[in-house]
């Protein structure tokens, strides 16, 4: 959870300390709101694709500095399709084009079709996710990646996937998000 104010770099929460994450940690540019979810709901279903570099700007700045690899959550291939585009690849190549850390696409995927998760209780979205995960070719080994996704809910889809690139053998995974829900908010 975000603190109320800067505590400095190495803080760590009390829900995190008292289990620690897979990953490195989660930074967001912004907090949950109305124009949080406008922004990402605009991106996600109106095709308001503009949006992305108006969210990458904004997300740059929260890079880790170890950074070597932009992998953004995939969509099933069934969904991709019916969307026409993954909003969180295109976050991702422009946080690419912005930082100059290499992004990938077709390293992650998401290889079993899930239900929206918009509505479900944290158990429900992690049983959603398990297993829909793998990752296509090697070269991830030592890697520094930034797990790149438009909203930050439960952390479910984010473990899932930080579970499967720590078995392909990465350093570390941080999470970077357009937005983060805080408390029982949920997302849409």
């Amino acid at each position: 959870m975000p603190f109320t104010h800067d505590r400095g770099p190495d803080v760590i929460c009390a829900p995190c300390l008292a289990q620690p994450p897979r990953h490195a940690g989660v930074r967001a540019a912004v907090a949950y709101d109305e124009v949080a979810r406008t922004v990402a709901l605009r991106l996600k279903y109106a095709g308001r694709t503009a949006y992305a570099d108006t969210t990458a700007r904004l997300m740059v700045r929260h890079m880790p500095e170890q950074a070597t690899l932009l992998i953004p959550v995939p969509l099933h291939r069934w969904r991709l399709w019916q969307r026409g585009y993954n909003q969180a690849a295109l976050i991702a190549d422009r946080l690419s084009a912005l930082s100059g850390v290499r992004a990938n696409r077709t390293v992650l995927e998401r290889h079993r079709a899930t239900p929206p998760l918009r509505g479900h209780s944290a158990r429900e979205r992690r049983a959603s996710v398990r297993a829909a995960f793998r990752v296509n070719g090697a070269g991830l080994s030592g890697q520094h990646v930034v797990l790149v996704d438009d909203v930050y809910t439960s952390g479910a889809t984010t473990d899932a996937c930080t579970a499967v690139l720590g078995r392909a053998g990465v350093a570390s995974v941080t999470i970077l998000a357009w937005t983060r829900v805080l408390g029982d908010e949920t997302a849409d």
